[in-house]
């Protein structure tokens, strides 16, 4: 893969790459759609990434769909799919991982120990081996985006981070490879959380800015949903992921859920559509 992209670069190619795990859906059209649109090479990369699950999370059952993802693909148009086994991406003699830093350490990072040392790890070998200009990431995983950013700023890559919106079902549920998991009921109960979040938005845009008063809207929607456990719901600077005096336009509103052994998490940027 490395030596087709660096011809592509040589050649005068933009190349944009869009990362994932496989089990693709609208979302990952979205990227691709978007990485199309801006450069003369697209490469999506499917990897389903050992280092940044846990050890009672779903590495073994994460659904691997490959020859579905495939056909995706190529009717998009893409000009390369990268999919390679672990011992390419982790030989045995593999031993270097990046270290996030403290934004790893709250949201998703507090839930899931080591997860972003993982994410960046992976990132940053799949960066060197497709040589893109831009990168491609959903703006469901906002944390992910922050923290990849972080990476690109910190070690100097000449690569630009695109956060795409989130893509979401008719009834507001954020589009997950991980939604076939959830069971009919857990299904119906999984809206909750984008209902949760335009509440706080809403209120935002009507003039509230308290933090917590926001923070506490949110919570008492999702608190309301029996079957619904509460991980987190945190009102975050946007770039630093502390919690601000004031929420401002930028500021991000996030939660995560349970649905029994389900973990969902969605995010609402308050007065903007992006990052």
């Amino acid at each position: 893969m490395q030596e087709q992209a660096i011809a592509w670069r040589h050649a005068g190619d933009d190349i944009g790459v869009v990362p994932t795990m496989g089990a693709l859906h609208a979302g990952h059209d979205s990227l691709v759609t978007r990485a199309r649109s801006e450069n003369q090479r697209v490469i999506v990369t499917i990897f389903v990434n050992p280092a940044q699950f846990g050890p009672n999370e779903d590495f073994e059952r994460y659904p691997r769909p490959f020859d579905q993802d495939r056909a995706r693909l190529e009717a998009l148009g893409v000009d390369a799919i990268f999919h390679p086994p672990v011992d390419q991406i982790y030989p045995p003699a593999f031993k270097t991982r990046v270290d996030p830093g403290p934004l790893a350490d709250v949201l998703e990072g507090k839930s899931r120990p080591g997860h972003f040392a993982g994410v960046l790890t992976v990132v940053l070998k799949l960066f060197n081996l497709t040589q893109p200009k831009r990168a491609y990431f959903g703006q469901k995983d906002f944390q992910q985006v922050v923290l990849v950013r972080q990476l690109v700023r910190d070690f100097g890559l000449p690569v630009r981070i695109v956060a795409v919106p989130t893509v979401r079902h008719p009834d507001g549920l954020a589009m997950s490879s991980r939604n076939v998991y959830l069971d009919p009921g857990q299904r119906q109960l999984a809206p909750t959380l984008q209902q949760a979040l335009t509440e706080a938005a809403r209120a935002f845009t009507a003039g509230e800015t308290d933090p917590l008063r926001l923070e506490g809207l949110a919570r008492g929607r999702l608190a309301a949903a029996q079957g619904l456990a509460v991980d987190y719901v945190a009102l975050v600077d946007g770039a630093t992921l502390s919690r601000p005096e004031r929420a401002i336009p930028g500021s991000v509103l996030a939660v995560a859920v349970k649905l029994g052994s389900i973990r969902l998490i969605d995010n609402v940027v308050l007065g903007a559509e992006r990052l």
